[in-house]
């Protein structure tokens, strides 16, 4: 059902998948209002700095430019009226810049309805673009496509979340603790600002490194279509590892080098998906209390299977470390007849962590070992 701005139609009241697809880069977010028509909290809010909701009824997933969120209707509290779901665009862009945006909400994988914003000539830098509502028991879905002053500050507010404009500091000793504000802070590494610098610490915690890509419309069959041929493209994350005592390994899914967390070298690769089904992509942990030990981690990602064709894959690196405000890098400007890219690496500065964008692409492993005087001996191999 293709729906236009202001109709409504039910949808089933279970597990549904409200997907945003857009043309560029934009944030998502979904909130969910009670009957003030604002949210309780700011655990109410789901956005790329809280991927989740406290009961885990409303998620936030990445494919390239597009968000996904899974919304178990069935799960949210009697009290919760409705799940309104917005765009925002930062760097002073308008919508109109996005070239797309549509909302649709699905069900196994099977569009139920979906709406389709037309940019032409808009100028705001933020939408209300729909919203899922109680009536009469009953679970509606509404095309909104509204548009919002200002960017995801002020809608945020709108909605009543509590916002920080700035990181939370480190926790000071206080009599009576300030309320604590959700913070929306993000920090994207490119070209112009190719490098950031976390403070030092005794114990950064788990940091977790993700790697997703857009699989276009249908998950793998959209890999396929859009890469061509029958099989679909594979791709992998990885990273080259130093310690500080001179010990250096591979960890990847190629020769089935997981790594370890408790042990040396402290870096692990948490699974290997080989469909392009898993939605949220492929996850690198770094053990951050044993930061001390380790020198450095190249993050590459390579293309195991497929035509190499990164301008369609428009894959995205996201590093989170324990309350920081998430910090992402896009493999942009990539070289198609190479299937290897060198995305990323964590440099141990005197105890604190350099995350260094790097975004080259290379002709295989030997290729990008030399480039960065690695020393690997390499042979050919398979998962």
């Amino acid at each position: 059902m293709t729906m236009s701005p202001g109709s409504n139609a039910a949808v089933p009241g279970s597990l549904l998948t409200v997907r945003v697809v857009s043309g560029a880069e934009v944030d998502a977010s979904a909130f969910r209002l009670f009957a003030s028509g604002k949210v309780n909290g700011d655990a109410d809010m789901v956005f790329y700095g809280q991927p989740e909701n406290d009961d885990r009824t409303i998620s936030l997933k990445t494919e390239g430019h597009h968000s996904l969120f899974s919304v178990d209707l069935s799960r949210l509290r009697p009290e919760v009226q409705k799940v309104a779901f917005t765009v925002t665009c930062d760097g002073g862009r308008t919508v109109a810049a996005l070239q797309r945006l549509a909302i649709q909400v699905e069900q196994n994988s099977e569009v139920l309805m979906s709406g389709n914003v037309e940019l032409a000539g808009r100028q705001e830098a933020a939408l209300i673009l729909g919203e899922l509502y109680r009536r009469n028991n009953e679970w509606k879905f509404r095309f909104i496509a509204q548009g919002f002053n200002g960017g995801l500050k002020p809608l945020a507010e709108h909605f009543g979340v509590n916002v920080s404009d700035e990181p939370a500091p480190a926790p000071t000793p206080a009599p009576t603790p300030a309320p604590a504000k959700i913070s929306l802070s993000k920090v994207s590494l490119t070209k112009e600002k190719p490098a950031i610098s976390l403070t030092k610490r005794d114990n950064f915690g788990e940091i977790r490194i993700n790697l997703n890509w857009h699989r276009g419309n249908g998950g793998a069959t959209g890999l396929r279509s859009m890469f061509g041929g029958n099989k679909g493209v594979d791709l992998d994350l990885g990273a080259f590892v130093r310690l500080e005592d001179g010990y250096k390994c591979v960890i990847q899914a190629l020769g089935g080098n997981f790594g370890s967390l408790r042990d040396e070298p402290y870096v692990q690769l948490q699974g290997d998906d080989r469909t392009g089904e898993v939605s949220d992509g492929e996850w690198l942990h770094v053990n951050g209390r044993e930061w001390k030990h380790i020198s450095e981690v190249l993050i590459f990602a390579y293309i195991y299977e497929g035509v190499a064709s990164w301008d369609k894959t428009d894959g995205i690196v996201t590093l989170h470390v324990p309350d920081q405000p998430p910090i992402e890098t896009r493999m942009t400007e990539g070289q198609n007849r190479r299937n290897m890219c060198a995305i990323a690496r964590l440099v141990n500065d005197n105890g604190s962590i350099r995350v260094e964008r790097i975004n080259q692409f290379f002709n295989g492993h030997d290729d990008m070992d030399k480039a960065f005087g690695w020393g690997f001996r390499w042979r050919a191999g398979s998962k």
